[in-house]
C-alpha cells in the first residue's frame, strides 16, 4: 500500500516539476517553418534557430516540429519580418534592425549606438519593463517576439585602409545597418546594406571599403581578414546585439498551452546558449585572426566623440517625431543610467583591474 502511494505521488511530483513525460494521446501534431536571416555557415548565430527547434521537439515528444530554413532558402535574408507578418511562414529568426526602414524603433529591439550591453539588454527586457513595450510595438505587425540570442559586444569591423582621424570617414563606403548607418552617414561615410553572404565579395572587388559583421568567431569564418586587414574596435554602434524570434500572432493563438510553454522555454535556452557560445569562441578566434595577419586598431578619439555626439542628436530628432521610438528610448536610457552605476562599481572595475595587473607582469 505504501509503495503504491509512493509511486502515485512520485508521478505527480515529476509532472509538477516539469519533467519530460509522454505526450497525451490527443496532443496535435504541428509542423512550422522558421525562416532565418542567416546562412548555415555561421553555425552559432544560425544555430539559435536550430537550438529552439530541437528543444521544442524534445519537450513535446516530437509532436511540435519546427523546421529551420537558412536565409534565402524560402525567404530573402531581409524578408523575415514580412514573411511572418503575412503568415508565409509561422515563425522567423532575425535581427530587428534589418527593418530599420519600416520604423526606426524596430532597431531598438536589436541594439543602438552607445546603448545597453548584452546583459543590460536582457535585464531590461525581462525585468525592466522592456518585454511589454516591445510586444506593444510588434503587435502592430501581427507578431509576437521572443529574445533569440545575443552576440555580445561586437567589433568595429574590417577596413581596407587605416582610419587615423575623422577626416578618413569622408566618402568611406561601409556595410552597416540600423542607426549605425545613419550616424556613419552624418560623419561623411556612405553606408551600404548587405546580407552576410554578400559582404566578402563586395570587399574583395572594392565595391565597399569597410564592413562590420559581428564578432571574431563569425568574422573569421567569412574570411574578411584576407581582403581587409585592419580590424577596428570598439563596435560602438552594437554594444550588445540581440537576435529575435518572430511568431505570427494567429499561429501562436492556435497553439495548445503546453506547446506555447515549450516554445518560450526553448527560446530562453537558445538566447542564453548563443551568448555563452560566443563568449567561449571569440577569444581563440581573435588570436587566430591576429596570427593570420589581422591588425587590431582602436577607433581614434575624435571619431568616437563625434559619433557619440551625433548619436545623441539622432535620438533627439527621432524622439520628436516617433512616439514609439521615444517610449522605448526613454525607458532604455533610464535603465542604462541606473545599471551603469552598478556596472562601473562591480563588473567594469574588476575587469579593468585584472587587465591592468596582467599588463604589468
Amino acid at each position: 500500500m505504501q509503495r503504491r502511494h509512493f509511486l502515485k505521488t512520485a508521478g505527480l511530483g515529476a509532472a509538477a516539476a516539469g519533467l519530460s513525460l509522454p505526450a497525451r494521446a490527443d496532443a496535435p501534431d504541428i509542423k512550422w517553418r522558421m525562416a532565418s536571416s542567416f546562412p548555415k555557415s555561421l553555425d552559432t548565430i544560425y544555430g539559435g534557430g536550430e537550438t529552439l527547434s530541437k528543444r521544442v521537439a524534445e519537450l513535446t515528444d516530437g509532436r511540435f516540429e519546427i523546421r529551420v530554413f537558412a536565409g534565402g532558402e524560402i525567404v530573402p535574408p531581409f524578408g523575415v519580418l514580412d514573411a511572418v507578418q503575412q503568415n508565409t511562414v509561422e515563425c522567423g529568426h532575425t535581427a530587428s534592425y534589418y527593418y530599420f526602414g519600416k520604423n526606426k524603433a524596430l532597431a531598438m529591439e536589436t541594439t543602438w549606438p552607445f546603448g545597453l550591453n548584452s546583459r543590460q539588454m536582457t535585464a531590461w527586457v525581462y525585468h525592466g519593463g522592456g518585454m511589454e513595450l516591445l510586444r506593444e510595438m510588434f503587435a502592430e505587425y501581427g507578431i509576437l517576439h521572443f529574445p533569440g540570442g545575443s552576440t555580445g559586444a561586437q567589433m568595429g569591423g574590417w577596413f581596407r585602409k587605416e582610419i587615423k582621424s575623422l577626416d578618413d570617414m569622408k566618402g568611406l563606403k561601409i556595410r552597416i545597418p540600423g542607426f549605425g548607418a545613419e550616424i556613419f552617414s552624418r560623419l561623411g561615410a556612405v553606408p551600404q546594406s548587405l546580407p552576410g553572404g554578400e559582404i566578402y565579395p563586395a570587399l574583395e572587388r572594392g565595391a565597399i571599403d569597410a564592413a562590420e559583421w559581428t564578432v571574431p568567431y563569425d568574422d573569421e569564418k567569412l574570411g574578411f581578414y584576407k581582403v581587409a586587414k585592419y580590424y577596428y574596435y570598439p563596435g560602438w554602434w552594437e554594444p550588445g546585439t540581440h537576435l529575435v524570434f518572430y511568431v505570427n500572432q494567429e499561429q501562436w493563438a492556435s497553439l495548445p498551452p503546453a506547446y506555447k510553454s515549450a516554445f518560450e522555454v526553448a527560446a530562453k535556452e537558445a538566447h542564453l546558449d548563443m551568448l555563452a557560445a560566443y563568449d567561449a569562441k571569440n577569444p581563440p578566434a581573435l588570436q587566430r585572426l591576429m596570427a593570420n595577419g589581422a591588425e587590431l586598431r582602436r577607433f581614434p578619439d575624435d571619431v568616437l566623440l563625434k559619433a557619440y555626439e551625433t548619436a545623441q542628436q539622432v535620438y533627439a530628432e527621432e524622439s520628436e517625431k516617433n512616439p514609439t521610438f521615444k517610449k522605448l528610448y526613454d525607458s532604455m536610457v533610464a535603465f542604462q543610467r541606473s545599471s551603469d552605476v552598478w556596472w562601473g562599481v562591480a563588473e567594469s572595475s574588476m575587469s579593468n583591474f585584472r587587465q591592468a595587473v596582467r599588463r604589468m607582469r
